[in-house]
C-alpha cells in the first residue's frame, strides 16, 4: 500500500466570511491510498482558524507515509485509527479523517461498490431517513447588499444565512427574504447571546427559518440551557459537538448535532455519532468546511441517513482539482456519479 500526498491550494469564487475570519482561499491536503492497482482519496482542508499549517500537516503525514508499505489492503487493520494509534497517537483530526475516507473509498472500490452500497451490503449502513435531504447553500456574512447578490446570483432551493458578526441579524435575513421563499437555516457561529437568540428565534420563525445553529459559545452551557427552553425554533449544534463524546452532551442543549467528519476524525466515527444522536432522539446534519469534490462526495455518502445537509463547500470554490458527486440545483439533492468508492477521481 502508498501514501500519495497531494497539497493544493484552492482560491475561492468570493470572499467567505463568518463570525471569526474572512477567507479568500482555502489550503488543502488530498491524500491517496493506493493498493492493487486502485486509488481511494480523502481530503483534509488546512483551515487556519483550526490551527492547521500546510507545511507541517504534509511533514508529518510524509513522516508517516512509509508505514503503509509492509501492508496489502486485505491485512491492513480493520478501521484506520487501529493503525494510527501506535504510529500517530496525536495526529491532527482532519488529518486523521483524511486517511479514514481514503481507506473506506479504496474498500468501496476493491469490492466494486459505491461506498453507500459497500456499507449497505455489510449491514453496516445506519438508520436511512424518509429520503436524502437537500443540500442548502451558504450565503457567507458580508454587508448585507453582497448577500443579497450573492443570494440572487445561485438560485437554490433551500440556504444557510451566516450571521453573528455583530449586525442587525434579523434585518438581514429580512432583506434576503425579499428575494426568495426558500427556507433558511440560520448559523451564528457562536457570535450571539442567550437573550438575543431567544428574541431572534421568534422574528426568525416568521421569517421562515428552520433552525438556529450554534448561537452560542461552547463554554456557555447555562445560556444554551436558557436558549433550548425559550427559542421558538429548533437549535442545531456545531462546535458543541465535535466528537461521539460530545452527543451525549447536546441532549437537553440542542435538538440536533451537525456532524462534520474533519472535526470528529471521518467518515467511521461519524457514522457512530449518527447512530448515537438517533439513539437520543436528536436530528442529525451533515455539514463541510471547504472541502474540494474528493471531500464532499465522501460525506454525500451519509445522506441517507441525515435529516439536513450542508455540503456546498466544492461550489463555492473558483477551481475544483476533482468531480464527483453534484447537486441538482433544482432540488439540492445530490447526483452521484457513476463511480465507485465516494466517486470522486481528478479533473482532467
Amino acid at each position: 500500500m502508498q501514501l500519495l500526498l497531494h497539497p493544493r491550494t484552492l482560491p475561492l469564487a468570493d470572499p467567505f466570511r463568518v463570525a471569526h475570519e474572512t477567507r479568500t482561499d482555502q489550503p488543502t491536503l488530498i491524500v491517496e491510498l493506493r493498493a492493487g492497482g486502485l486509488s481511494g482519496f480523502g481530503e483534509a482542508p488546512l483551515t487556519r482558524y483550526y490551527g492547521l499549517d500546510p507545511a507541517r500537516c504534509l511533514a508529518s503525514l510524509q513522516t508517516l507515509a512509509p508505514a503503509f508499505a509492509p501492508y496489502d489492503l486485505a491485512e491492513f487493520p480493520t478501521h484506520m485509527r487501529e493503525f494510527l494509534v501506535k504510529r500517530a497517537p496525536g495526529l491532527h483530526p482532519f488529518l486523521v479523517c483524511a486517511l479514514d475516507v481514503a481507506l473506506e473509498d479504496l474498500r468501496a472500490r476493491h469490492a466494486g461498490l459505491p461506498l453507500r452500497a459497500y456499507w449497505n451490503d455489510r449491514g453496516q449502513s445506519g438508520a436511512a431517513t424518509a429520503g436524502p435531504p437537500p443540500t442548502c447553500y451558504t450565503i457567507g456574512l458580508a454587508p448585507v447588499a453582497e448577500m443579497v447578490r450573492k443570494l440572487r446570483a445561485k438560485p437554490w432551493p433551500v440556504y444557510k444565512i451566516k450571521l453573528g458578526g455583530g449586525g442587525d441579524d434579523v434585518a438581514t435575513v429580512r432583506a434576503l427574504r425579499q428575494h426568495t421563499d426558500a427556507p433558511f437555516y440560520v448559523d451564528a457561529n457562536t457570535g450571539w447571546t442567550a437573550e438575543q437568540t431567544i428574541a431572534y428565534s421568534h422574528e426568525l420563525a416568521e421569517l421562515g427559518v428552520v433552525f438556529i445553529e450554534q448561537p452560542l459559545p461552547v463554554a456557555d452551557r447555562a445560556g444554551q440551557r436558557r436558549v433550548y427552553e425559550g427559542s421558538a425554533l429548533p437549535l442545531m449544534a456545531d462546535e458543541s459537538c465535535q466528537t461521539a463524546g460530545d452527543v451525549v452532551r447536546c441532549l437537553d442543549l440542542f435538538h440536533g448535532v451537525n456532524i462534520k467528519i474533519v472535526k470528529c476524525g471521518g467518515l467511521t466515527p461519524a457514522r457512530t455519532m449518527i447512530g448515537q444522536a438517533r439513539r437520543l432522539g436528536l436530528r442529525v446534519m451533515a455539514g463541510c468546511m471547504t472541502e474540494s469534490s474528493f471531500g464532499i462526495s465522501a460525506i454525500a455518502q451519509l445522506l441517507p441517513q441525515l435529516d439536513y445537509a450542508d455540503l456546498d463547500g466544492a461550489m463555492l470554490l473558483a477551481e475544483d482539482p476533482g468531480v464527483g458527486v453534484t447537486f441538482d440545483p433544482a432540488t439540492g439533492q445530490a447526483v452521484y456519479p457513476d463511480e465507485n468508492g465516494t466517486g470522486a477521481r481528478w479533473r482532467t
